[in-house]
């Protein structure tokens, strides 16, 4: 899917995937070596990630059930746990996206399917 950050204008994501499934939710990108540009996973429902057993560093985007940005955690590193309690959903991106789009807390973002 695509992701669009109408706030700014620009394009974060052109081949976003959801993971909206608990099956889902729990792989993540766990089984992933590399996430190219363009890309990401969309996890919902999720007030929280980690990035145990991962093989690179992701950026995340914690958004509200209407889908502006209420939290950021750029370059996220191996080993790591983030969580958002007032988060709906979480938006891994790869390193660099957030700051490439100049997205910041507040930002209203759009998925398309």
């Amino acid at each position: 899917m695509l992701v669009r950050n109408l706030t700014k204008g620009t394009l974060i994501a052109t081949n976003a995937a959801g993971a909206d499934t608990s099956a889902k939710r729990r792989t993540g990108l766990l089984k992933h070596q590399s996430l190219p540009q363009g890309e990401g996973l969309w996890i919902v429902p999720s007030e929280g990630i980690h990035t145990f057993g991962m093989k690179f560093p992701i950026d995340v985007l914690f958004l509200s059930r209407a889908r502006k940005v209420i939290k950021m955690r750029p370059n996220m590193g191996r080993g790591r746990i983030s969580l958002c309690v007032w988060a709906h959903s979480v938006l891994e991106l790869p390193v660099g996206t957030i700051a490439a789009t100049s997205t910041v807390v507040g930002d209203q973002l759009e998925f398309e399917h």
